[in-house]
């Protein structure tokens, strides 16, 4: 793709990772497909499914959309009432079949599959050190490594292999993990990737969001506590705990933007926290205009706060087209801003002749915010203020979402105004950190917000800073001169 479409496709944080587990169902492995269906968003890259079927862990994965691998035929290959299942987009490895997850292992505590959302910030060290120790990796992903660990333990149970395989682990992890028949999950001692226990009739399930039990008709029932394991099997749910009791870290960018607005994750509903959001955007920036237009979808929430506060109309003056795939062909002859023009569409009736609040969850590199200002004011607008409904970005993550390098952050290179005149919007603001804080509820003692802070709830290594996570394909403007760009 030439580097207008490519830059549709990378100017944002890339989604995550989102994981599914189900036991004592005889349709585990459909429902785990319906689950993962349900977390698609959290990746596209790669999807599978693990299950018991009485004798061994069967496994189907591959590269590519859930519903693309997955067919009635596929699923009957994994029979069992007892299913772990994954999505992917890679943070920590490379985009390779053999980083799909879920990742099987016969060991000495019997045959294992785990499927993993997060990123160990030690996990090269622990590689290493496994290696030196005579350990083969079969894929360049971390979240092998806990495979490794629980293979190396002396302890004698499965649970206090797997405690002792998180206690060496720092960083962030919701895992889920096929043992025989039994499911196990975790979540890290700071409780960075969401995890949370439902149940449907007899049989209990666990995933990264609630919206994977809206679809499965399965009740939620409580979130996995930072530095729990929980065990689901023939006696139900049991609980153990590895370190309970830290400070938590909640990703505020999972209510931000990553998970889905009808979802509750860390015990709160994403749609209100996005809505909260708004409302404090309104307080702070507030200006003249005529109608406030989400960038849909993750700004849809967050605009109808921005309106409710505000009084201002809210109409959908951008038109999200859902049927584009990760790749298309463009017109021999150039179109302008076509990349953008491909995903979303001005509604002229709505932003002609008109001052717009145009909101967006986040500017990560600008090239995108600036096409859709364009786009607009094309389409009639006669002025466009961006709102943001989180603060500058100026950080990267550590903690298992895809984000460029410090030096690819717009706003941790150009001041505010800079911004603006980059964007080409008559305004730009953005949401403090005191009220985005506010708004979700958690402060800083309880919520991850590094990327917009720089305070790194868990170290890592100097070398984490600078490794690029996705490519550098289209270059910022320079400080001082943005309007070059």
């Amino acid at each position: 793709m030439s580097g207008e479409t490519e830059s549709i496709e990378t100017d944002g944080f890339r989604e995550e990772c989102g994981v599914f587990g189900i036991y004592g169902h005889p349709d585990a492995a459909n429902l785990a497909y319906l689950g993962l269906y349900a977390l698609q968003h959290r990746g596209q890259e790669a999807g599978g499914i693990a299950a018991w079927n009485g004798r061994r862990i069967a496994v189907e994965k591959g590269m590519g959309y859930v519903a693309d691998l997955f067919d009635e035929a596929r699923l009957a290959r994994l029979p069992g009432r007892s299913a772990v299942g994954h999505v992917r987009y890679s943070t920590a490895g490379a985009s390779l079949l053999e980083n799909a997850q879920p990742i099987v292992y016969n060991t000495n505590k019997g045959p294992l599959a785990i499927a993993h959302n997060g990123n160990l910030v030690n996990a090269e060290e622990l590689r290493a050190e496994l290696e030196q120790e005579g350990s083969i990796f079969t894929t360049s992903s971390d979240t092998e490594v806990f495979l490794h660990l629980m293979a190396r333990s002396r302890a004698e149970s499965l649970v206090d292999a797997l405690r002792d395989a998180l206690g060496r682990a720092r960083g962030a992890y919701s895992i889920v993990l096929l043992a025989g028949e039994k499911v196990l999950a975790a979540r890290d001692p700071q409780g960075f990737r969401p995890l949370t226990i439902g149940r449907l009739g007899d049989a209990w399930v666990v995933a990264s969001e609630t919206c994977a039990f809206d679809l499965i008709d399965a009740e939620p029932v409580r979130d996995v506590e930072p530095g729990e394991i929980v065990i689901l099997d023939a006696g139900g749910v049991a609980s153990a705990s590895f370190a309970m009791g830290r400070r938590t870290a909640f990703c505020v960018f999972e209510h931000v933007y990553f998970a889905r607005p009808d979802s509750n994750v860390f015990s709160r509903s994403v749609a209100e926290s996005r809505r909260a959001f708004g409302r404090r955007l309104a307080r702070e920036h507030a200006v003249a205009a005529d109608v406030v237009v989400p960038v849909p979808d993750s700004g849809i929430f967050a605009a109808l706060g921005y309106a409710e506060e505000s009084g201002i109309p809210y109409g959908m003056g951008l038109v999200r087209n859902h049927y584009v795939g990760r790749t298309f062909i463009e017109p021999k002859q150039s179109i302008r801003s076509f990349g953008v023009k491909v995903k979303l569409n001005p509604v002229k009736s709505v932003v002609g002749g008109k001052r717009v609040v145009l909101v967006d969850d986040s500017i990560v590199r600008g090239t995108t915010s600036k096409k859709l200002v364009r786009l607009l004011k094309s389409a009639g607008a006669t002025e466009v203020h961006m709102r943001i409904s989180s603060p500058p970005t100026t950080h990267p993550c550590h903690y298992g979402i895809d984000t460029p390098r410090r030096k690819e952050l717009i706003a941790a290179t150009h001041a505010m105004e800079e911004i603006r005149r980059f964007v080409e919007a008559d305004s730009l603001g953005y949401l403090s950190l005191e009220g985005m804080l506010g708004a979700f509820g958690k402060g800083e003692g309880e919520a991850c917000a590094a990327c917009f802070s720089g305070r790194y709830p868990v170290p890592f290594a100097a070398a984490l800073e600078q490794q690029p996570l996705f490519g550098e394909d289209e270059a910022l403007p320079a400080s001082g001169s943005p309007e070059k760009r």
